[in-house]
């Protein structure tokens, strides 16, 4: 009988005892520790063909560690110490990199500034882009006037792949997404040549703070469920 897929959201038992964390532990049915080795196997071989890969997912790990305080104390004692903000510069600096990209949504622009003055202080040099580069019309993309935030005048389209061809063009090493709305940001994604993180993502009604949502979901939010 075919294994049920991968849903680890759902598993039962408690975190020390999970299969994913202990060799003799526990897994439910659709565990893909249990039922995925060879898959398991087959991306260990991603990280060894690949130098930059395994690297880039050393430091990423590294990095990890050192966001955390009391580590000589024991795991129970542990507790963080940075900000995202910092573990992307500390991080961009163990890379090595010299050139970090930015692609942020206008509506985040004095954030962008405050982000590219932190980052060039640190000596990376900064290659920014807006979303609404290139000016070009919602109805290019198919877009009706009724459809647009403001109905009454042609509005500019966000335009994420072009966001990631200039960062292309530019030779970027290593990317940061600022507040690119739902989807945009997926398509940035797809378009990027150099490897990207998310300082911020899109929630207009919490401040960008999403998981507001998640942590309030049987209170002020359980209309979502």
């Amino acid at each position: 009988m075919e294994n049920s897929p991968a849903n680890c959201a759902r598993c039962p038992f408690k975190i020390s005892d999970r299969l994913c964390r202990e060799e003799t532990g526990k897994s439910p049915e659709f565990c893909p520790t249990a039922n995925l080795e060879e898959l398991a196997k087959e991306s260990l071989e991603k990280f060894k063909s690949d130098p930059g890969v395994c690297e880039f997912a050393r430091q990423a790990s590294i990095q990890e560690g050192n966001g955390y305080g009391n580590r000589e104390r024991g795991y129970e004692y542990v507790r963080p110490i940075k900000t995202r903000i910092e573990e992307i510069i500390e991080f961009s600096g163990r890379m090595k990199y010299k050139r970090l990209g930015m692609a942020f949504c206008v509506g985040l622009r004095k954030e962008a500034k405050v982000v590219e003055n932190l980052l060039s202080s640190q000596g990376f040099e900064v290659v920014s882009v807006v979303c609404k580069v290139g000016r070009n019309a919602k109805e290019v993309i198919g877009l009706a006037r009724d459809e647009q935030i403001d109905a009454s005048k042609d509005e500019a389209m966000c335009n994420p792949i072009l966001q990631a061809m200039v960062l292309n063009h530019e030779n970027t090493e290593f990317n940061i997404l600022l507040g690119l709305c739902v989807g945009h940001d997926s398509m940035f994604f797809k378009y990027a040549d150099a490897l990207c993180t998310v300082l911020a993502v899109k929630d207009r009604v919490l401040g960008h703070n999403p998981l507001a949502a998640i942590y309030n979901v049987d209170s002020y939010y359980r209309s979502i469920k």
